[in-house]
């Protein structure tokens, strides 16, 4: 006996709550409207254009639109769960898996890797992220003329280090970044290219910036990977009874907030700046521009235990012209003034400092917090 389409599309609904299906297979996003036929499972609308782009192994089809019986009874057989059962049964604890937050490239090449190249699937199947030492050449943007030029990176976990040579058969390289205090984050609209990397490490105690692409967008995510990798490792050594759990939130970091705000300087009696604000953890950096390799200058946000306020406003001496939405960030030397276009800036900026200093800090940022005291 053949099902309706109404009663298949209710048969439909029943597949969508169970177990597993309720959010989206790739991403997470609660709203999966969306579903793979060929692969059996649900995705949401932004996901589905992604597995539109491998036609030969998904087709999609929206949960809105009218369901054959014979279709539901093969999602019903599969399902997310199901899926993640097959193709993500040996993914690495450092692969970085993305939210419906993350940019389109790095979602892309994570349903790349599990539908269509099967990555996950097998070991022999994984490319060598963990194997570590990495060698190639990235595009990255020179320091003083802006212009993106090809370079050669090495990744090697046995230095502790990535470096990059401006020539290619050079024996120095231009810079030696630390394993130990690497981060590397995706910015495709600050660095105006769909595989925009943002590299940053410490040399001194101050922040430093590289800006990377990659013509391949997995190029550029195995790049990213090997990173998490030898980071994960690293980690492993440094902190040996720690469990996976605890080291992958620390292998890479998404910035809290970044954006335009003005700023005075210490006698609060200076001209306002406009300034690029990037909040990284605990460190509040400013610079000229928002692709500047160095930090202008950078302020510790502790926590509240330890004196540190942020309220909404300038006091009311606070002289020269400035945007009208004020922030005063009171630390246990001095305060800092800040001044937002909009009040929408406004708050979202008091939220990411009031969740910085609601945090107790950590023993080793005490030794952060003192070495900026002492910075000249």
């Amino acid at each position: 006996m053949s099902v309706e389409p109404e009663g298949s599309n209710r048969l439909l609904r029943d597949v969508l709550a169970a177990p597993g299906n309720g959010t989206c297979a790739d991403c997470g996003n609660p709203e999966p409207d969306w579903a793979s036929l060929t692969l059996g499972v649900f995705v949401c609308q932004a996901c589905s254009l992604l597995h539109r782009s491998i036609p030969d192994i998904s087709r999609v089809k929206s949960v809105q639109d009218t369901w054959a019986a014979g279709e539901v009874e093969a999602m019903a057989a599969k399902g997310n769960d199901a899926a993640r059962a097959k193709y993500e049964q040996k993914v690495p604890a450092f692969y970085y898996r993305p939210t419906h937050t993350d940019c389109k490239m790095l979602r892309e090449q994570w349903i790349r890797a599990k539908y269509e190249r099967n990555e996950f699937e097998c070991i022999e199947k994984q490319e060598p992220y963990s194997a570590g030492y990495r060698e190639g050449f990235l595009w990255k943007r020179g320091r003083d003329n802006g212009q993106f030029l090809s370079r050669k990176f090495i990744l090697s976990e046995r230095e502790g280090a990535l470096k990059y040579f401006n020539k290619q058969d050079g024996r120095d390289p231009k810079a030696v970044m630390k394993i130990e205090t690497l981060n590397a984050t995706f910015q495709p609209a600050k660095i105006g290219n769909p595989c925009g990397l943002q590299i940053t490490y410490l040399k001194d105690n101050s922040t430093r910036n590289i800006f990377v692409y990659h013509g391949d967008a997995k190029e550029t995510v195995d790049w990213f990977n090997a990173i998490r990798a030898a980071r994960f490792h690293y980690l492993q050594v440094a902190f040996p009874g720690a469990g996976d759990e605890e080291l992958v939130p620390k292998l890479t970091r998404n910035f809290m907030k970044e954006g335009f705000m003005e700023k005075t300087g210490p006698k609060h009696t200076e001209g306002f700046k406009k300034r690029w604000f990037t909040m990284d953890d605990r460190r509040l950096m400013y610079f000229k521009d928002p692709l500047d390799a160095f930090a202008c200058g950078e302020v510790f946000i502790g926590s509240q235990d330890n004196r540190y306020t942020v309220l909404p406003g300038l006091p009311p001496a606070t002289q020269g012209q400035h945007w009208s939405h004020g922030i005063t960030i009171g630390t246990p030397d001095r305060k800092f003034l800040f001044a937002c276009e909009t009040e929408a800036e406004q708050r979202d900026w008091i939220s990411a400092f009031q969740r910085v200093i609601d945090r107790p800090m950590r023993p080793q940022e005490y030794a952060v917090e003192a070495h900026f005291k002492h910075k000249p």
